[in-house]
């Protein structure tokens, strides 16, 4: 297929836009600068990038954000019956794909996940050697102190080792408690609320709102929608694609 007219495809620009990208050395095949119009590439097969972000131009390939409501588990099936993502995903994305859930959260948490059939992406994710940031709001009792932003970055030891946080701030307080934001690329279970409950601060309510360069933004509880090309390209940059 013809690379301008797979741009056009993927959703990057119009094909007369593709074009002069193409014209202007803006676009890459498989690591190599292509300018001549009318080169031909395997959509399946090549890496395409466009300004140094790769793009995704398979079609068999999913990427989706999914806004994970409070009291659903993190699974694709539940042989309890309990309520999953696997169930919203049934609903609502057409053809039976195996899609791998990045990011799990707890039942009582609520927040953004990924989901894709990209393997390779999706264990790339996860994986902590990629230090993928993961940015949280939580709401915890009392009134935090000055010094606790410090005290996690230290790191606080927990029962299975010490855990430290990227960045954290404060971002609301009301009487009785406080609203904070924590980032940290560690993936151990139930992370945040381990932390923030042995610094003093139980948790009442954790909300997940990026993952990497991924935003929840405004999107509803139990919505899911497909990443666009900008956001997969900084997914693909942050694991090395």
């Amino acid at each position: 297929m013809r690379l301008q007219k797979v741009l056009s495809q993927a959703g990057v620009a119009s094909r007369r836009v593709a074009e002069q990208m193409i014209v202007d050395g803006r676009v890459e095949v498989d690591g190599e600068v292509v300018t001549e119009l009318g080169t031909r590439v395997d959509p399946a097969r090549s890496v395409i990038r466009v300004d140094g972000a790769r793009i995704s131009v398979d079609d068999a390939l999913v990427h989706l954000a999914i806004n994970k409501p409070k009291g659903m588990h993190s699974t694709m099936s539940d042989d309890r019956g309990r309520p999953c993502i696997g169930d919203l995903v049934e609903q609502r994305v057409r053809g039976n794909k195996k899609l791998f859930h990045v990011g799990r959260l707890d039942a009582d948490t609520e927040g953004l996940m990924l989901l894709t059939n990209d393997g390779e992406l999706a264990h790339r994710l996860m994986h902590p050697s990629f230090e993928v940031p993961k940015t949280y709001i939580a709401t915890v009792d009392g009134s935090v102190p000055r010094g606790l932003g410090r005290t996690l970055r230290a790191g606080v030891e927990l029962d299975d080792g010490l855990a430290k946080v990227d960045d954290f701030a404060v971002v609301d307080r009301v009487p009785g408690k406080t609203l904070v934001r924590v980032t940290l690329h560690e993936g151990r279970n139930r992370i945040v609320r381990r932390m923030l409950a042995a610094a003093g601060f139980p948790v009442r309510e954790l909300v997940r709102t990026a993952i990497g360069s991924v935003q929840l933004g405004a999107q509803r509880p139990g919505s899911i929608r497909r990443l666009n090309q900008k956001e997969l390209g900084e997914l693909y940059k942050a694991v090395g694609l």
